[in-house]
């Protein structure tokens, strides 16, 4: 059995205990019995921001985007695809910097899209501008 990696639910925000080799069958979230991963990126507000960023052990990609934003609406199918390419080794997630003004400002988001990686809470990649799925997969991979 691999070492048990922290995943934290996209349903209900806790976290769970699935060993590495599992990752790929399908886990459930042991307290909502909902999937872990659902193949598409993860909506994050300022209120399950933290948990997601700081308690998963995989790498998390954040799309820094606004409704307004032409490049955005353009970059967001590519991004769902990429999410299906990329779970279960990295979650990818999404966050309206409209409504959610207070993360912008943290991560001080000066043009959008805008992804950045954290892998144990911390920032370790940043890319603006919009790119297509195949682009993004690179990206990811390459700074992982």
């Amino acid at each position: 059995m691999s070492n048990p990696l922290h995943i934290v639910c996209p349903a209900c925000n806790a976290t769970n205990r699935i060993p590495a080799d599992k990752l790929g069958a399908a886990p459930k979230c042991g307290k909502c019995r909902k999937p872990l991963f659902a193949k598409q990126p993860l909506e994050l507000t300022t209120a399950n921001f933290q948990s997601h960023i700081n308690r998963n052990d995989i790498p998390v990609v954040i799309d820094f985007w606004a409704p307004w934003c032409g490049p955005c609406k353009m970059m967001a199918p590519a991004f769902k695809e990429a999410a299906a390419q990329l779970e279960p080794g990295v979650r990818l997630a999404k966050v309206n910097t409209e409504a959610q003004q207070a993360l912008g400002a943290q991560f001080a988001i000066r043009s959008i899209p805008t992804m950045i990686m954290f892998r144990n809470g911390r920032e370790v990649a940043r890319q603006s501008g919009a790119m297509g799925s195949a682009d993004i997969v690179r990206w990811v991979q390459a700074n992982i």
